[in-house]
C-alpha cells in the first residue's frame, strides 16, 4: 500500500469545499425528484440537467469514456451502473446514486442508496450497515493516523453487520482529480497505508454486500459492477477533509 498523499493547498481546499457543497446539493435533489416508474435513463438526464443548473459540469461524463452524468446502480449493482431507457425504476428497487461535479477546476464526490417503501429487515441492515459503516469510517480519519484505521473501522462495522466487504473497488483522494492518492480500501491486510496530515481530501465509499464479497463486470458495457451471486449492494459516500481535530465532512447534508 502506497504511502503516496496529496496537501492541499488553502486556495484549493476553498475550491473543493464549494465543488463539495454543491455535488451535495445535486445529491439530495437527485434522490428527492426520483419516483417509481421513471427509467434510470431519466433519472441521469435528470442529474445532468440540475448538475448544470449548479454552474458546474459532470466530474463523470466521458471519463474514460463513461456515457452517464452520474453513475445510477439499482439492486445487485454495486458501482458503475449506467442510466437506460429499458430500466424501470420500480417501488422495491434500492438506488444508489454516485455524483461528481467539477466546478471551478475542483471536484466534489459523493453517493448515497435509497429505497421507496418500509425496508425488510435484511435491506434495513444493508442501508444502516453500510451507513454506519461509512461514519466510524470517518470517525477514525484524524491526523496522525493511517489510512488502515479508516479501513479498519469500516471493515470491523460490516462484519458486525454481516455484510460482505467490496474489495475490488476502493475510496480515493480528490480534490483537484476525481481520483488521487492515496486509496483508501474498506479492508485491513496491505499495511499501514498513508498518514493522514491536514490539508487531505478522503473520499471514504463503503460498498458492502448482502451476500458474498465476490463482484463481476458486465461485459456488455464493461462498466456494471454487479454482485457474483445476485444480492443486494448498496454504497455511500463523503468526501471529508483532514484537519488539526476532527475531520470536517465536506459533502454534508441532510439526506445523509
Amino acid at each position: 500500500m502506497s504511502g503516496k498523499r496529496i496537501i492541499h493547498t488553502p486556495e484549493e481546499i476553498k475550491r473543493i469545499r464549494r465543488a463539495a457543497e454543491v455535488t451535495a446539493g445535486v445529491r439530495d435533489e437527485i434522490a428527492r425528484l426520483a419516483h417509481p416508474g421513471m427509467t434510470t435513463f431519466d433519472l441521469d438526464q435528470l442529474a445532468g440537467t440540475l448538475i448544470n443548473a449548479s454552474g458546474g459540469r459532470s466530474a463523470f461524463k466521458n471519463y474514460h469514456g463513461y456515457p452517464g452524468y452520474i453513475c445510477i446502480s439499482v439492486n445487485d449493482v454495486v458501482v458503475h451502473g449506467i442510466g437506460r431507457p429499458d430500466q424501470i425504476i420500480t417501488e422495491d428497487d434500492i438506488v444508489s446514486i454516485d455524483v461528481g461535479v467539477n466546478i471551478d477546476n475542483a471536484i466534489g464526490d459523493t453517493a448515497l442508496t435509497f429505497g421507496f417503501k418500509e425496508p425488510s429487515s435484511d435491506v434495513k441492515r444493508l442501508l444502516e450497515g453500510t451507513r454506519q459503516a461509512l461514519m466510524d469510517g470517518i470517525a477514525a480519519a484524524r491526523r496522525g493516523a493511517y489510512v488502515r484505521d479508516i479501513s479498519a473501522a469500516v471493515e470491523k462495522c460490516a462484519r458486525r453487520n454481516k455484510l460482505g466487504v467490496v474489495r475490488e473497488y476502493v475510496g480515493h483522494g480528490c480534490g483537484i482529480q476525481l481520483h488521487e492518492p492515496p486509496e483508501v480500501p474498506n479492508y485491513t491486510g496491505f499495511g499501514k497505508g498513508a498518514r493522514l496530515e491536514p490539508g487531505m481530501v478522503l473520499c471514504i465509499e463503503p460498498m458492502l454486500n448482502l451476500g458474498t464479497d465476490s463482484v463481476k463486470l458486465d461485459r456488455k458495457d464493461n462498466w456494471t459492477v454487479r454482485t457474483a451471486d445476485g444480492s443486494l449492494s448498496a454504497h455511500f459516500e463523503h468526501m471529508i477533509l483532514i484537519t488539526e481535530n476532527e475531520p470536517e465532512v465536506l459533502t454534508w447534508q441532510k439526506t445523509m
